[in-house]
């Protein structure tokens, strides 16, 4: 079950980051981040607390000196299992990360090991157990995913300072969780709810709705400003180049964690206002946080947006005939600019793919063709050079002295269909889904409330 998180927020700021996420874990992912800060406020936020200016510490204990292991209800989680989890995700992601960022996963990881052990006590105490064939399938089904057979995946985990038993307690924590919230949870999603949803997508038609994702961190009073500094930390991890589907995995609080923090489609009527508000204000390829919420904070990434019921113009098909001159070795930068200015004024005479020919002979460009490139799998800056033009344009030239410089010339143009309503079924699950995931994260927060946690 996909279960998502809407929850509201203020925007703070915002950050630019790639287009293309990764949305399979331990796959390289964004290679390029740069700054786009819409509103620069770093305050710390209010935690709601009468406290005063001037704090005298009584005691001789730092509250920042935190050792990785916990006794989370009888149940023992050693510095071992927190260094094998961080070996595991630093391994599978195949990260180069800083001393300082990883003893910011070790404590993520820690808190990580603490829910999953509640997840399973609190499944356990419903008499809900997991089988040890079918956490053994797991695993299994996890070597293939990346393209390993259960002992080659044992082996690898080993070379890295992993093990097996760390990937499995994380299947039985999920298994258990996902069993005992289809027993708790009974939510009922009626139809004059259903057809009510279906008005409004039909009133809407047109409007912009939103392909989001999220990473969230639940925050109480006390925990306020350690989270906000935290979610900063990761703001900088993907300005330096850390993709954000990993972070969503390994740091957020959400069950949207498995899919990279991903929150589907959404229209701002679906959302709180700050929330909807935040989305309208970014452009694709932005993050906008630290964002306060009533229980956390969230960090905000939107991949796309289109209009409801509308064609999505990037999933248009192009016939494209791509032309480039390369510049050989010792070229100067200004021999290069000089170059690629005759090259950009003599395709920009082209008329329709039927003159490239000609054009390339003259300017001893190489001509590719390419057919059924959807507009939308090409990078953000090519996208926007070709979505207005029209069949036998040519784009403005791109490209480095290294690669070469290119024009493409559109040769063909298949626009999208007409985008289809979801079926019944579809928007209940959705429904349903959101209820679940409110439900779950209440669960989870009592349990932490309840449990007896001590910190070796």
């Amino acid at each position: 079950m996909r279960v998502r998180l809407h929850v509201k927020m203020s925007v703070a700021k915002t950050v630019r980051v790639g287009r293309k996420m990764v949305l399979a874990l331990g796959v390289a992912g964004l290679a390029t981040i740069a700054v786009a800060q819409t509103v620069p406020d770093q305050s710390v936020p209010s935690t709601g607390l009468d406290l005063p200016s001037n704090l005298q510490v009584f005691g001789k204990a730092d509250p920042n000196i935190r050792k990785p292991t916990a006794i989370v209800n009888d149940f023992v989680i050693t510095g071992t299992d927190v260094d094998q989890r961080v070996a595991m995700i630093v391994g599978l992601q195949k990260l180069n990360i800083k001393p300082e960022e990883r003893d910011q996963l070790k404590l993520a990881m820690l808190r990580q090991l603490i829910d999953e052990t509640l997840q399973i006590q609190e499944a356990k105490a419903n008499e809900i157990t997991v089988e040890p064939k079918e956490i053994e399938q797991g695993f299994g089904r996890v070597a293939r995913n990346f393209g390993r057979t259960p002992e080659e995946m044992r082996t690898w985990l080993k070379q890295n300072g992993s093990s097996e038993r760390s990937v499995k307690r994380q299947i039985e924590a999920e298994m258990a969780w996902s069993r005992l919230l289809r027993r708790r949870v009974n939510i009922n999603v009626g139809e004059a709810e259903v057809a009510a949803m279906i008005k409004r997508m039909e009133d809407a038609k047109g409007s912009d709705e939103y392909h989001v994702f999220e990473i969230y961190q639940n925050a109480t009073s006390d925990r306020a400003q350690e989270v906000f500094a935290g979610m900063q930390k990761m703001i900088q991890q993907m300005r330096d180049g850390s993709p954000f589907d990993y972070l969503a995995r390994t740091y957020s609080e959400s069950s949207t964690k498995a899919q990279g923090g991903d929150l589907g489609w959404v229209r701002p009527a679906m959302l709180p206002d700050a929330l909807a508000k935040a989305a309208q204000e970014m452009q694709p390829g932005q993050v906008a946080g630290p964002i306060e919420l009533p229980t956390g904070f969230s960090i905000l990434y939107l991949a796309e947006k289109r209009q409801v019921l509308m064609p999505n113009p990037l999933d248009a098909k192009l016939s494209l005939r791509q032309l480039t001159i390369n510049f050989a070795a010792g070229t100067t930068e200004a021999q290069a600019t000089a170059r690629a200015g005759e090259f950009a004024t003599a395709t920009q005479e082209i008329k329709g793919c039927g003159d490239v020919a000609k054009v390339a002979g003259a300017q001893n460009a190489e001509v590719v063709d390419k057919d059924g490139i959807v507009l939308g799998s090409l990078p953000p800056a090519l996208q926007n050079l070709i979505m207005p033009l029209q069949i036998g344009q040519v784009t403005q030239p791109f490209g480095t002295i290294q690669d070469g410089v290119r024009v493409l010339v559109i040769c063909g143009r298949d626009e999208p269909k007409m985008a289809n309503m979801p079926s019944p079924e579809q928007i209940q699950e959705q429904l349903e889904d959101e209820r679940v995931n409110l439900r779950a994260q209440r669960m989870l927060r009592d349990l932490r409330r309840d449990a007896l946690v001590e910190y070796r």
